[in-house]
């Protein structure tokens, strides 16, 4: 019990119960190692089920889980062959190999299908549970640990660790089922932090307070905030292929662009948010991209040959290239001086000119930056040269083990953080449970 000024005292702890191993953090690497160890000791010593417990400071688990994708969760991306997967983290991807040859997509599929989710590969890799719905995950791994004999506390914050006779010591805020002026302690032979991206000072205050050094953490993965005429009153237009590059940097990135009612997401956008995340920080998110709308296009040759063949028509009418929205073809446009009225036949080489760099090379000024639909990727967090990637245990304090986005680990859009989790996740249950048999 706790003291009556709710502080919890040296034989409050002492005396609290011993468990095999505990997850701080109730996200999807939290649920991943506490499974993966449950289920590993659990068949080396069938006669004596693990004491496994999770702790999760809000009050419901795998909160990310379930809006990822559009609530859709996606679970990672058909990329099977390690090198190629660890290319897509701006930090971590010389790091990820090793794990990725232990754990990585093609070990995930098999886990989940093993356990009735089927996934389905989407034409850009991503992959998805069939059901289009991130309940069938979290009913996977909640049923799972459940099975496991993995006991889940929520509305539990752990406020201090501590290590002392070869176990850790934890006190927490309050914790269900416990009056409230109270908080609870528990003890642990193997403890796993997985608190997410470490901007929430608590997962930062447990590792440092075991002797890790972190990593200053900034966002990645954020949507551009633009206000500009050639897109404003066009939130859902989008492109399915484009090049974006930072100017003045070497960033730059292609894929599919979103606008938005701020300015413009996407994977395009999305991906050189990450790659660029501590430069674009530094620059306080105020900057000017240049977007190349048609990356494989001829631009010139095709209005060239386009002012031959459509003369009598308008230009502003239609663009003459495939499935490039109309809307958004009339305000370049518009931005290159071409009059509503104005026949291709009639189109000036300057007006010309302009709509090639309007399509090509058009700048745009980012003042800001918003998070991703609901969703929130931090890079920065536990150095990787202080964590043993084979097994994910802490090389300062033994018996700690690390997870998920508190790592200085981070992916691009796809998929690509929650593989992280599960590899890390799988990698540190593995090796704790072998330890402890």
């Amino acid at each position: 019990m706790a003291s009556k000024s709710g502080v919890s005292s040296n034989s409050d702890i002492d005396s609290s119960p011993i468990y095999d191993f505990i997850a701080v953090g109730g996200g999807a690497a939290g649920f991943f190692s506490a499974i993966t160890y449950a289920e590993s000791a659990g068949s080396s010593e069938p006669t004596t089920q693990p004491k496994v417990l999770i702790l999760e400071k809000s009050g419901n688990v795998l909160g990310k889980v379930k809006i990822s994708g559009g609530g859709r969760c996606n679970v990672t991306h058909s990329c099977f062959e390690p090198k190629a997967l660890s290319q897509y983290y701006p930090r971590g991807h010389k790091s990820l190999i090793g794990p990725f040859h232990s754990f990585g997509a093609t070990e995930t599929v098999e886990w989940f299908v093993s356990r009735g989710v089927e996934l389905k590969t989407e034409p850009d890799g991503r992959m998805f549970p069939t059901t289009d719905s991130s309940q069938t995950i979290i009913d996977c791994l909640t049923g799972a640990a459940s099975r496991a004999g993995v006991q889940v506390r929520t509305s539990t914050g752990v406020k201090s660790v501590t290590y002392k006779d070869g176990l850790f010591h934890l006190t927490t805020g309050k914790a269900q089922g416990e009056d409230k002026n109270e908080g609870a302690c528990y003890r642990t032979r193997s403890l796993l932090l997985a608190t997410g991206g470490t901007r929430l000072a608590a997962g930062a205050k447990l590792a440092s307070s075991l002797g890790h050094e972190l990593i200053t953490n900034v966002p990645s993965l954020f949507a551009f905030n633009i206000d500009d005429s050639r897109i404003s009153e066009l939130p859902g237009v989008s492109v399915q292929d484009s090049a974006v590059s930072v100017v003045g940097s070497k960033l730059s990135a292609r894929g599919p662009l979103l606008i938005t009612h701020h300015g413009m997401s996407g994977p395009g956008i999305l991906k050189t948010s990450a790659w660029g995340a501590r430069e674009l920080h530094d620059q306080d998110y105020r900057f000017q991209i240049a977007i190349n709308w048609l990356p494989d296009q001829d631009v010139a040759s095709q209005l060239v040959s386009t002012r031959k063949d459509w003369g009598k028509r308008k230009v502003r009418g239609r663009a003459p290239f495939e499935a490039f929205p109309k809307r958004l073809w009339e305000k370049l446009c518009i931005a290159a001086g071409v009059s509503d009225d104005c026949i291709w036949s009639q189109l000036s080489k300057d007006c010309s000119q302009k709509l090639i760099k309007e399509l090509t090379a058009g700048s745009y000024q980012v003042s800001g930056k918003s998070i991703n639909k609901d969703e929130f990727v931090t890079c920065g967090g536990v150095k990787l040269p202080d964590v043993n990637l084979k097994t994910m245990e802490s090389k300062i304090q033994p018996g700690l083990y690390f997870a998920g986005e508190i790592l200085n680990i981070d992916g691009v859009t796809g998929g690509f953080n929650f593989q992280n989790a599960w590899t890390s996740g799988h990698l540190a249950g593995t090796s704790a449970a072998t330890v402890i048999s």
